[in-house]
């Protein structure tokens, strides 16, 4: 049966910017031309190995392109975590045309067998792509390819969001911007929530906040202090890695990026279909360091108020994150001034709804956890 053109695309129109599609579409269009298939075939494999494709490397060519989701069914379940019926409509349009290019050799199109089984010099595994293919294969009809689709974007999302668990800020601290500033972090620990030992009152805590936050409910910005080697990052990465699925993802925020704080969070709240956690590490400021105010503002004192879908989690050694000083507690001070100065070590922590300590452990409790 003779495939319908890739122009009639709709909601992946962008498809037809790639290089790759742009040889398929000369191939389609010129007919049994044998020098046309060639060339589509020289430009495939050139993509191929720039990626790390492996196998039938022309459906894996698309399947890359859709969890990759320069779409407009991605983008609108970016925004608002679903997709209309009027966008279903059109993405199966689409998923028709794209249909045989998933179901078939590309030896069936560009009649040559070494892209059938094809083995890059340096194979790369996407993730992403992995569990897109994993839900198309159960797929037996377009229609049904469509609802997979529209599925894992409102489950995983696209592009990053996809492939990654957790996110860091680029050092040039822009956000969002054409060289890609949320960068992913590879080979983030995988921890299971369970395999945590003791403190059981603070994780429980912890994860009943965060299953409020993914439920829509009401949740905090929690702040675990304590003793170091406690658990007290291991914790929050655990549960990004607990409810990954569902949506939430983690962006490590350092001190000195504090400033773009709430730029970062206007830009997340714009992202309905995510959930994500500001993980601050390890935080404490000097009594010279003036960042703290531009955290004081994202939580709870700035113009703009903090999108439903962001939450700060910070660790610290510190209970009040300011350092404060015998010189804050000197009685020869004026009174006003040392209650200013208390005030405001520890204003800055009361703006987390959720404190949790962590103490040091017993001897038994440490050799449980050991």
């Amino acid at each position: 049966m003779e495939n319908k053109s890739l122009r009639g695309l709709v909601v992946c129109r962008n498809f037809l910017n790639d290089s790759v599609i742009k040889a398929l579409l000369a191939v389609q269009e010129q007919g049994d031309n044998p020098f046309g298939k060639h060339e589509a075939a020289a430009v495939l494999l050139e993509r191929a190995e720039q990626l790390g494709l492996s196998g039938n490397i022309l459906r894996q060519y698309f399947l890359y392109l859709l969890g990759e989701g320069n779409t407009v069914a991605a983008e609108a379940i970016e925004r608002s975590g679903k997709a209309g019926t009027g966008m279903t409509k059109a993405l199966l349009l689409d998923m028709t045309l794209l249909w045989p290019y998933l179901q078939q050799s590309a030896s069936d199109f560009l009649d040559v067998d070494f892209l059938d089984n094809y083995e890059p010099a340096v194979p790369k595994v996407y993730g992403y792509v992995q569990t897109l293919e994993t839900a198309l294969m159960t797929a037996s009809t377009p229609e049904e390819a469509t609802k997979a689709l529209l599925h894992h974007y409102a489950v995983y999302g696209r592009g990053k969001l996809a492939q990654f668990m957790a996110f860091r800020i680029g050092d040039d601290n822009k956000l969002f911007g054409d060289d890609g500033s949320l960068i992913g972090i590879e080979n983030f620990p995988h921890l299971e929530w369970d395999d945590l030992i003791g403190y059981a009152a603070q994780k429980e805590k912890l994860l009943a906040n965060t299953t409020a936050f993914l439920a829509n409910r009401a949740a905090n910005n929690v702040l675990l202090t304590g003793s170091r080697g406690t658990g007290k990052s291991t914790a929050v990465k655990a549960l990004v890695c607990r409810y990954h699925e569902q949506g939430l993802r983690l962006i490590q925020v350092q001190r000195g990026q504090l400033h773009n704080l709430q730029q970062l969070m206007e830009r997340l709240g714009d992202i309905g279909s995510k959930k994500f956690i500001l993980f601050l590490d390890d935080l404490s400021f000097d009594e010279n360091e003036k960042e703290y105010k531009y955290l004081k503002s994202a939580i709870d004192g700035g113009v703009t108020p903090q999108p439903k879908n962001v939450l700060i989690y910070a660790t610290s050694n510190r209970r009040h994150l300011l350092k404060e000083t015998w010189r804050d507690r000197n009685d020869e001070l004026d009174e006003v001034y040392r209650d200013d100065s208390t005030n405001e070590s520890i204003s800055l922590s009361d703006r987390f709804g959720l404190i949790l300590h962590y103490s040091a452990p017993t001897q038994d409790e440490y050799l449980q956890i050991i």
